[in-house]
């Protein structure tokens, strides 16, 4: 199966993907193959990384972690990702538990205890190589087609107990629900956190998530808005003015004590991170 069907609008193509999404990922990985060499070669190095700083420090290993964890915004975001790497994950005072992001709770869960390095374990080795051809493949199809890729991946992730705090703090997420609650994102996103819960909490009813085909009803309408409203690509001033447009200590990071001024934290969709203070 192609990757892409240029005439095909994008509910049909979700529609045919998600009944096994990991065999077109199988499918696509075979005509990637600089995606294959990158995942080789994490493959037959991991091993030598034993300690945190190793990791931050090897760009490549680095680059195939957090894209299968969903977390490639966070390349360069070195004091967030130590304090991931180093905080007990179960202790309400992380960072991984205060910001309610699955992927930074994941992402710490697995890489928190050095003791036994991570990548001595061919369960997580497995994981991290499997998430990202998947990952890799919704980025691609998402660069193909708008919004697919964000439709698959909030197949995926959403589940049964996930929580308007859940959907707010990971930005995948919140761009579907925003869309499907009727908001413009790029308007949502200059709100504050407080009016964006709100506003949000009024208009989605969970309940919808309770099934796999209650989550895949709410992808496909995410998908059909797009067609009527196309995602905008530009992001406002005061988007880049709340999240701290140089990536230094007035952005929302600092909120958590992470002071990462070596990149930028606009990649950051929304206030949602507050939500650990509130």
């Amino acid at each position: 199966m192609s990757v892409s069907w240029p005439m095909m609008a994008a509910v049909p193509q979700y529609v045919s993907i998600v009944k096994d999404e990991q065999k077109s990922v199988q499918q696509w990985t075979k005509t990637s193959p600089q995606t294959q060499q990158t995942l080789q070669t994490f493959q037959k190095t991991a091993s030598q990384i034993t300690t945190p700083d190793q990791l931050l420090k090897n760009y490549r290993a680095l680059s195939v972690v957090l894209g299968a964890y969903g977390m490639s915004s966070s390349m360069g975001q070195t004091a967030l990702l130590r304090q991931l790497m180093t905080q007990d994950p179960t202790a309400t005072t992380s960072l991984a538990a205060r910001g309610g992001n699955a992927a930074w709770k994941a992402f710490a869960k697995d890489f928190s205890d050095w003791s036994s390095p991570p990548f001595a374990s061919s369960t997580v080795l497995s994981k991290i190589s499997q998430n990202y051809l998947t990952n890799s493949y919704e980025n691609t199809v998402q660069t193909q087609t708008p919004g697919l890729g964000n439709a698959l991946y909030f197949t995926r992730m959403v589940t049964n107990d996930t929580k308007l705090v859940n959907l707010m703090a990971d930005p995948k997420l919140l761009k579907v629900a925003v869309t499907v609650a009727g908001f413009d994102p790029m308007q949502f996103g200059a709100l504050d956190f407080p009016e964006q819960q709100r506003l949000l909490g009024s208009k989605l009813d969970l309940k919808q998530l309770a099934t796999p085909q209650g989550v895949q009803k709410f992808a496909q309408r995410y998908l059909a808005l797009l067609q009527i409203h196309p995602e905008k690509t530009s992001t406002p001033a005061s988007m880049l003015t709340l999240y701290g447009a140089s990536g230094g200590q007035n952005g929302i990071l600092s909120l958590f004590g992470v002071d990462d001024g070596s990149s930028s934290t606009s990649s950051l969709y929304s206030a949602s991170l507050y939500s650990a203070l509130l």
